[in-house]
């Protein structure tokens, strides 16, 4: 038998006040309902300490989400401490709480609608979407009773004859408003998880409904007389199949679809604890070899997928030696480098490391499977070349040794005038600090040139990363990003003419602008940034001008060339600079 009960005049003002004012933020009231579960398993939980069959009708501890799309519901159910009778007439409506007046005055005063668990009545939140509220609920000590209102001043309590018993815990059932069916979409609900309930600490279950077609076996088609039903209703048979999927349940809290889906899993755990694998090679020298067995890195022909460093010998093919491997921000900037260009030329497979903490690892895990594992981006690359090709890649460093010496004498020009601070240094040692040399290529088949970095020392991802340490050694930062070589591409149009300007007139002042701008777009093309960011932005707008055919008066320079700069080289046989190569 039905009994009816009138909310407190307080709450009905709350209710009042939630269902005739429009908030935007309606997504809040499934974070106060599992948030009022994980109160109710808590309970449970601790009864549980001192009496242990307070757990026998309920083994499991969950939250379960079932959106039904067909009957416009939202169920959430809980195996936690459940409501006896008398708690759900003083809990649910009779008895205010000490917050209810508390929160409609912080609402009628501008608060967020989201602080509403705040106030100890996030339960009322479910009329921000529902029309009317079904409690079913199984306490240990009672019977199991329906608790239901619509909001309208009375809500009604009655013994339940007619469900499937509970065993321990609460469902409450939230039918839906006709504008808020978005709430019952799978993606919807897994956002909001995710959003509002990462850290609950019992695992939240989403139910789906997923269809899926029979398929009938040949053999069983031949059986069937003619005179049966149509085949195509036999092959085409849809049923509908009801599955749970857990979103949270153990650390660290991701969402993936489905337990049987093993690749699915993979991720899932990789994404989690891979950072804790790279972190043990890095410290765990014994067991190094065994964690390496475990990385997965994208790489130039994995796709989307990630690849194992096993899988990637097994693809090598026979005349590579090396484990190849690009560190970066991001995929999207490794993919582009420069860098790259020889290796897609010869079919060589580069990983990508984008992780932060990849180089700390490579540093340390020099090899794998007696493959050595190579940066692209330092010098000392060494790829695996013919003799043919040696000798050709020997006569183009000496064809261009012009153009190289000239290049490191503009750009050491260059920073001198760039750092009025350095010009009592001598030439040597400001070169010494930016660019070790200039020299011929053999990474690079497109671009002009590339800037790499010392074989010892940082990439430009690690001088990136460090420069992002508050608290970093200033001298060890000084040390490792030093010594870098700017590599020249000899095939390149650009090169090629620069090279026969320097023949002409080594002196020739868009000779001097070509290697600053050069220089300057080597250090963002592989992955530097700019010291002098304002400057490079006046030469761009200088060739911009020029392509627009606008005349400028060049600045006067701020610092002159003296005594201490070398003249223009005009042969390779006289220089002070000939160690150059």
């Amino acid at each position: 038998m039905a009994e009816t009960f009138g909310f407190q005049a307080e709450i009905t003002q709350l209710l009042d006040l939630i269902i005739n004012t429009f908030y935007s933020n309606k997504e809040i009231f499934l974070r106060e309902l599992i948030s009022n579960s994980s109160d109710a398993l808590d309970k449970i939980r601790y009864a549980a300490l001192t009496d242990p069959t307070q757990l026998d009708s309920e083994k499991e501890l969950f939250i379960r989400i079932t959106p039904d799309r067909e009957n416009k519901t939202l169920t959430i159910r809980d195996s936690g401490i459940g409501m006896t009778k008398a708690d759900l007439v003083n809990n649910l409506g009779t008895i205010a709480k000490s917050g209810t007046k508390a929160f409609m005055e912080a609402l009628s005063s501008g608060a967020d609608i989201s602080m509403i668990g705040q106030f100890g009545v996030g339960f009322y939140s479910a009329y921000l979407v529902a029309d009317k509220v079904t409690v079913i609920t199984k306490h240990n000590d009672d019977e199991q009773y329906i608790w239901e209102s619509s909001a309208g001043g009375t809500f009604t309590i009655t013994p339940d004859t007619v469900n499937p018993s509970l065993g321990r815990g609460t469902q409450m059932v939230l039918h839906m408003k006709e504008d808020q069916l978005e709430y019952l979409e799978e993606k919807r609900i897994k956002d909001i998880v995710k959003k509002h309930s990462e850290f609950i600490s019992y695992p939240i279950q989403l139910v789906t409904v997923k269809e899926v077609e029979k398929e009938v076996e040949d053999d069983e088609e031949e059986e069937k007389a003619e005179g049966d039903k149509p085949k195509i209703e036999e092959v085409d048979e849809e049923k509908e199949k009801k599955k749970k999927v857990r979103l949270y349940e153990g650390a660290p809290f991701d969402l993936f679809e489905s337990k049987k889906k093993r690749n699915n899993i993979k991720l899932y755990f990789y994404e989690a604890f891979g950072k804790n694998l790279k972190l043990g090679i890095h410290e765990d020298a014994q067991n190094r070899s065994k964690l390496a067995e475990f990385l997965r890195f994208h790489s130039t022909k994995s796709g989307e997928e990630m690849t194992s460093l096993k899988d990637y010998i097994t693809r090598m093919p026979e005349q590579q030696k090396n484990i190849y491997y690009l560190t970066g921000e991001s995929l999207t900037q490794v993919r582009d480098s420069p860098f790259l260009e020889i290796f897609k030329k010869k079919g060589f497979e580069v990983l990508l490391m984008v992780d932060p903490i990849d180089e700390y690892a490579t540093t340390q895990l020099k090899e794998f499977e007696d493959k050595k594992l190579v940066c692209v981006s330092k010098d000392g690359l060494e790829l695996e070349e013919t003799e043919e090709e040696k000798k050709e890649r020997e006569e183009e460093g000496k064809q261009f040794e012009d153009l190289t010496r000239t290049m490191k004498v503009r750009l050491c020009r260059f920073f001198l005038l760039a750092c009025a601070c350095s010009l009592d240094l001598h030439l040597q040692d400001i070169l010494g600090d930016k660019v070790e040399k200039v020299s011929i290529s053999n990474r690079i088949a497109d671009s002009p040139c590339v800037l790499v970095t010392g074989q010892f020392g940082w990439s430009s991802n690690m001088e990136r990363i460090m420069k992002a340490q508050a608290l970093r050694d200033s001298s060890m930062s000084s040390y490792m990003q030093s010594k870098k070589t700017l590599e020249i591409n000899p095939h390149n149009p650009i090169i090629k003419e620069l090279k026969s300007k320097v023949v002409n007139d080594a002196g020739d002042k868009t000779v001097r602008d070509l290697v600053h701008l050069l220089y300057e777009t080597a250090l963002l093309t592989s992955g530097f940034s700019l010291d002098e960011p304002v400057s490079f932005a006046s030469r761009i707008h200088n060739m911009i001008a020029l392509g627009l055919s606008i005349d400028t008066e060049e600045e006067p320079a701020k610092v002159e060339e003296s005594a201490d700069v070398p003249p223009p080289l005009e042969t390779a046989g006289v220089s002070s600079m000939e160690e150059v190569d």
